[in-house]
């Protein structure tokens, strides 16, 4: 084997694999086609769960360093959420891809893992033993495992033939970063009589401290094919249909057609293979849900890799990885989908569409409807089903970040090791028997077991917690 886990594609979601697998101390390598890092940023936000995942891993004060990132307010289709406004310990922030990008990269070549660039896969391979990937340039690498990181157009997932059900992209629209004048640098959602429509929000501040925003801007008779350019004309005139001349473009700094396609892989597993990131669904970037969703692929992922090349993953513990993470991009699809029809993506104008916002906006109002919304698209209100424990009411939810005196539980987790929670310390024997992948801490109020991803798998009953160790730690020691 040149590699235990052979990473392609070096964007959030690949670079998040290799820092869990290096935190497990487990070899990965990462390739990627492009001979540099994109300065595209195609996601623009980070939401509460993954900022709390950074946490958990000690990156996240660092990551917050590297520049101003406003807090932003959430917003389903372009209707606010003000009420979700501090719900969560770490609220919506507005940080670029391209930032995640290079943080991580940096933070990983501290730990001397290079992601080797200019390398584009030709050809897959995998046996009983591991997986051998082809390069263009005629180089192999043979490794264990292989995570498919590579974008909506995955070449891994199309060597795979896998099955990538869905809709079709029926229209385009424009998305760029820009600095625009005559404008509030707070989210914005605006159309005219004719369907024209615009979306702003903040990017933060450029390298001279001015604000940027992220567009995104449609419209009947608008939609162009993907590979059009677009021109500084074309930018200026659909903001003059939608704000008139109190709006205008000062600097455009990089702009793409993107539509509104949404698919997913019928299977994330494929043998040794995992899909993960948008290889394994695309969508609308409405809410960077697309880039949430592929770094909390890779936390769910990650440990499960390191447990099976280290030799003590329990039977069936990366088949979890399909069986939790599918859902979650199902329903990050099905959202994305409504959203695009309160913004009317199409400007169609339809009066069932307007009717249809009409009332979602008067029922958005009301504050569950805003909290349940907000759950949703930050990622905290994600429950994974884990067996033998559904009455438990904590059981598959991100662990509540308490001071367990010796320190918090995100601190407590950046061993990237399971955690038990055990304030009585009434299950030190058992627990001992699992030293070596679960930390033990004698505090809190609640007995509760971890996962090294942040997710409670048990939280009370002396008879439970030993199975519980055995499922997701496998045999004892």
């Amino acid at each position: 084997m040149d590699t235990d886990v052979l990473i392609v594609g070096a964007g959030p979601t690949g670079l998040t694999v290799a820092n869990e697998l290096q935190l497990a101390g487990v070899p990965a390598l990462v390739v990627d086609k492009l001979s540099q890092r994109s300065e595209l940023s195609k996601a623009g936000g980070v939401q509460s769960r993954t900022q709390e995942a950074f946490d958990q891993r000690g990156l996240l004060e660092a990551l917050l360093a590297t520049g101003d990132h406003p807090v932003g307010t959430a917003h389903f289709g372009g209707i606010h959420l003000p009420l979700s406004r501090g719900r969560h310990r770490f609220p919506w922030r507005s940080i670029p891809q391209v930032v995640i990008e290079g943080f991580l990269e940096e933070h990983l070549a501290a730990q001397s893992i290079h992601a080797r660039r200019g390398q584009e896969l030709a050809g897959l391979e995998q046996d009983g033993d591991g997986v051998t990937a082809f390069f263009a340039d005629g180089t192999t690498i043979r490794s264990r495992y292989l995570v498919a990181a590579d974008g909506g157009h995955s070449t891994v997932r199309k060597l795979l033939r896998a099955e990538f059900p869905g809709q079709a992209g029926t229209a385009t629209v424009i998305a760029a970063d820009l600095r625009l004048s005559g404008v509030e640098h707070t989210m914005t959602h605006r159309w005219n009589e004719a369907g024209d429509w615009a979306h702003l929000f903040p990017l933060g501040t450029d390298e001279e401290g001015r604000p940027l925003l992220r567009l995104a801007m449609g419209g009947p008779g608008r939609a162009r094919a993907r590979d059009v350019p677009i021109t500084e004309e074309e930018i200026r005139d659909g903001l003059r249909a939608v704000f008139g001349l109190e709006v205008q473009l000062l600097e455009l700094r990089y702009a793409r057609r993107i539509t509104n396609a949404a698919r997913q892989a019928a299977q994330y597993r494929h043998s040794r293979v995992f899909l993960a990131g948008d290889a394994a669904h695309v969508h609308l970037p409405l809410g960077a849900q697309g880039m949430n969703t592929g770094i909390q692929d890779a936390l769910n992922l990650g440990w499960k890799l390191a447990a099976a090349v280290r030799g003590w993953a329990p039977e069936n513990l990366l088949d979890t990885y399909h069986a939790e993470r599918h859902p979650v991009g199902a329903a990050v699809l099905r959202n994305v989908q409504a959203q695009s029809l309160l913004m009317d993506w199409e400007g169609t104008r339809a009066p069932e569409v307007m009717a249809t916002r009409e009332l979602f906006t008067a029922m958005a109002k009301l504050p569950e409807v805003q909290y349940q919304l907000d759950d949703m698209l930050s990622g905290m209100g994600i429950r994974y089903r884990i067996p033998g424990v559904e009455d438990q009411p904590l059981a598959g939810l991100p662990a509540p970040d308490v001071d367990l005196g010796p320190a918090r539980v995100n601190e407590l987790l950046r061993s990237g090791r399971g955690l038990l929670i055990d304030p009585d310390g009434a299950f030190a024997k058992v627990a001992d028997l699992w030293g070596d992948r679960v930390d033990r801490v004698a505090a809190g109020t609640e007995p509760m077991l971890v996962r090294p991803d942040g997710y409670v798998c048990w939280a009370g009953g002396a008879d439970g917690l030993e199975p519980a160790l055995g499922r997701w730690f496998g045999k004892p020691r």
